[in-house]
Order: structure tokens, then C-alpha cells, then sequence
């Protein structure tokens, strides 16, 4: 991995881990067309300035969070992102192997049919019915948690977005776009710190290996990062998620397009 490829895979990680488009999907695009080939555990470990970007744009929100289960005992909020971290925890740790496999998780053509796939959705998404509007993501109940956690489990699919996942079954579940949003990056922190704790556990050789690089990229990522959720944030509080089904659908188009010329 040389410092270039370190800085712009850290630049799409930090883009498109919050831009709904797919970090997964961009990473695998890149790699393809850098090397031929999906280095997993790099993809994984860049996750580190993500989750930091996170940590930082959230903070009084997480603060808030851990006052109100042990101040103010209002576990609601805290609860509902529990049980929608739950099912892509349980699947994700039960099916790791199979996820980590450069037959799935680096296959460009799983990208390109659910990066076309969940743009349609995003497309007509304000057409479809959807569920009593509720104000945020404390107002969900169980049950509406629940199924925004599962649609986060399709997010292990390469080229399907975490964020784009849930911002879905979150407009579905009565949320605004903001509210969805702002939930869904919520939501995405418990399963953040897992997979950092999991490559910090079991790959730190590789850790040392590239330190370098890895330092690079979660840098680049942290602060693109940091940019994307703040864009995300207001874009969403006057528009749809069309224009990023629009993006998908024609990017899919367009990776088929250089793959047949090859």
C-alpha cells in the first residue's frame, strides 16, 4: 500500500462511511482498480477514523445519552440503539469468515448490483408508505427499532451502506431525513467500536505492519469524516436521499461499463 492509495482510500472511507453511497462498495472500486485485488483487513482498520469522527461530531449527544440511562433514567434513546446494533452484531460476528472472504465482501460485482439495487430504492424511497410519523429516534418503539436493525444487516453486504440502510428503514419507520440520519449514525457506533475492537484483538501484527499507512489514511478519514456528517446533517433537513440513489444507479452503470471495456 503506498502513501497515495493510503490517503485516498482514507478519503473515501471518511466520505462515504456517512455519505450513503457505500464505503464498502467505494473501497472495493478502488482497491479493484488499484491492484486488482481487496486488502479486507486495511479496509477494516481505517474504520478507526470513522468511529473517531463519529465520537467527535456526537459528543454532547453521547453525553447526553449517558446521563439519561444513569441521571435521569430515560433509557429509551439507549435502548433502541442497542436493539437495532444487535442483529448486524449477531450476524456479523457469527458470519465473519464468510463476510471477511475475498469472494463476497471484495467482489466488485456484489458492489455494482447493490449499489444499483439500494439507489432505486433511494430514488422512489418518498413514494413509498411509511409507519405514524415519530420526532426522533428516542420516540421509536421496539419494534421500529428493531427493523432498522435489521436493515442493517443487509449493510454487511458489500456496496449496500450502512448509513444508506438505515436512513431507509428509518424514513419507513416515521423519522424525518435529519432524524433517520442523525439515529442512524447513533446506532452505528456500537457496531464501530466491535469492529475496532475485534481488528485490535485479533489483527494487530497487521497493525504494526502498516502503521504508517494506516495512520495516513485514519487521518484523512477522521477529517473527511468530520465533513461528511456535518454535510449529511444539513442536506438532509431540506432534501431526499434521491440525488444519492441517482449517484449509485449511475456509478454502477458506469464500473459495468469500464469492466466489459477491459
Amino acid at each position: 500500500m503506498t502513501i497515495f492509495e493510503s490517503i485516498i482510500l482514507g478519503l473515501i472511507q471518511g466520505l462515504t462511511e456517512f455519505i450513503p453511497i457505500s464505503s464498502s462498495g467505494h473501497l472495493v472500486i478502488a482497491q479493484y482498480f488499484f491492484s486488482g485485488a481487496s486488502d479486507h483487513l486495511f479496509l477494516e482498520w481505517i474504520n478507526i477514523g470513522t468511529l473517531l469522527a463519529l465520537v467527535v461530531y456526537f459528543w454532547s449527544k453521547i453525553v447526553g445519552i449517558t446521563k439519561d440511562v444513569f441521571v435521569r433514567h430515560n433509557y429509551r434513546l439507549a435502548r433502541n440503539i442497542l436493539v437495532t446494533a444487535l442483529p448486524a452484531g449477531i450476524v456479523g460476528y457469527l458470519a465473519a469468515d464468510f463476510i471477511g472472504s475475498s469472494a463476497f465482501f471484495g467482489s466488485i460485482v456484489v458492489v455494482v448490483i447493490m449499489s444499483a439495487i439500494v439507489g432505486v430504492v433511494m430514488i422512489f424511497l418518498e413514494k413509498f408508505p411509511k409507519a405514524s410519523e415519530v420526532k426522533n429516534g428516542e420516540s421509536l418503539s421496539v419494534w421500529r427499532a428493531l427493523i432498522i436493525g435489521l436493515a442493517q444487516t443487509i449493510a454487511l453486504i458489500p456496496g449496500t451502506s450502512r448509513s444508506g440502510a438505515t436512513i431507509i428503514a428509518g424514513r419507513l419507520s416515521g423519522l424525518s431525513p435529519k432524524e433517520a440520519a442523525e439515529y442512524s449514525f447513533l446506532a452505528s457506533l456500537p457496531i464501530m467500536v466491535g469492529v475496532t475492537a475485534k481488528v485490535f484483538l485479533h489483527d494487530h501484527v497487521y497493525l504494526f505492519q502498516n502503521l504508517g499507512t494506516l495512520f495516513i489514511a485514519n487521518l484523512v478519514a477522521f477529517l473527511s469524516g468530520l465533513f461528511a456528517i456535518g454535510f449529511l446533517m444539513r442536506y438532509l433537513s431540506r432534501h431526499s436521499l434521491a440525488v444519492f440513489g441517482w449517484y449509485r444507479v449511475i456509478l454502477a452503470a458506469f464500473v459495468i461499463g469500464v469492466i466489459l471495456l477491459q
